[in-house]
């Protein structure tokens, strides 16, 4: 009889979840959680418990919008301000929160503004906006470029900040000069930072388009739901605002994937 050992052949990768990329149990508890939220919003609305009205309410406003063509034209102008005042505020605030982390100048120059206009809520920029731009569509993405600006700068700068020095001086033992260095360590090593900021301003963007819309505007979901506010049509307030919603988890859920590529590098949980 042989007793030797038989030799172990290659192991086959088990296929998973995990390996594939794709978290189905966390999809299914998202699954389960929206089904509750709604279930709990119907029997608190079906009870009289609150003044709120209910899913197929909503649902029969959302099929009439849509067959009108309102929310296709209020979602097109309010998607159109959203990204062209994120857009601008994201490519405005990255070099600005470089130059923060990388100059002490620049750092002391923009430091006090930047805070000052931080403290300041976007809504009370409005009058000024009014004032100094007129009515047309640039106060209103002026001020949603600014909400979007400020997060994304001090991201940014907050990166730069943080990045180890102990790489920076690596770097310069090996002969490195400074342009490599910020290409090479600085860039790198704050993307995750950025990638944040970048999430937040787009918050901050959607948060800021309804009171941007207060600024003569005729079409948007804000406006909408200002106008429907005047004539206490609940069930068109939540058709705007779970279009907003959706379209800012879309808008999220996109940034999130170029985050999970731009960073495969880092050890996640």
């Amino acid at each position: 009889m042989n007793d030797a050992p038989k030799k172990a052949g290659p192991v086959q990768p088990v296929a998973s979840a995990q390996s594939t990329g794709v978290d189905f149990f966390g999809l299914g508890l998202n699954l389960v959680g929206l089904v509750a939220g709604i279930l709990i919003w119907w029997l608190l609305t079906a009870s009289g418990a609150v003044g709120l009205p209910r899913p197929p309410e909503v649902v029969s406003k959302f099929i009439e919008v849509i067959a009108n063509g309102q929310l296709a034209t209020d979602l097109m102008s309010s998607l159109a301000r959203v990204l062209t005042g994120f857009l601008i505020g994201v490519i405005t605030a990255i070099p600005v929160g470089f130059a923060m982390g990388w100059y002490t100048v620049a750092r002391s120059l923009i430091d006090p503004y930047l805070q000052f206009f931080r403290m300041i809520p976007p809504l009370a920029i409005i009058p000024l906006a009014i004032v100094t731009m007129g009515i047309d569509e640039t106060p209103k993405i002026f001020v949603i470029f600014l909400a979007s600006f400020l997060a994304s700068v001090v991201a940014t700068y907050q990166g730069v900040i943080s990045v180890d020095k102990t790489m920076i001086n690596a770097a310069r033992v090996l002969g490195a000069k400074d342009l490599t260095i910020f290409l090479r360590v600085i860039i790198p090593a704050s993307t995750p930072f950025i990638l944040v900021g970048v999430r937040i301003g787009l918050g901050s963007a959607w948060a800021t388009l309804v009171a941007a819309e207060l600024i003569a505007a005729q079409t948007g979901l804000g406006f909408r739901m200002q106008q429907a506010q005047l004539y206490y049509d609940l069930p068109t307030i939540f058709v705007s605002l779970i279009t907003i919603g959706i379209l800012g988890l879309a808008m999220d859920r996109i940034l999130l994937a170029i985050e999970r590529l731009l960073t495969n590098w880092q050890e996640r949980v």
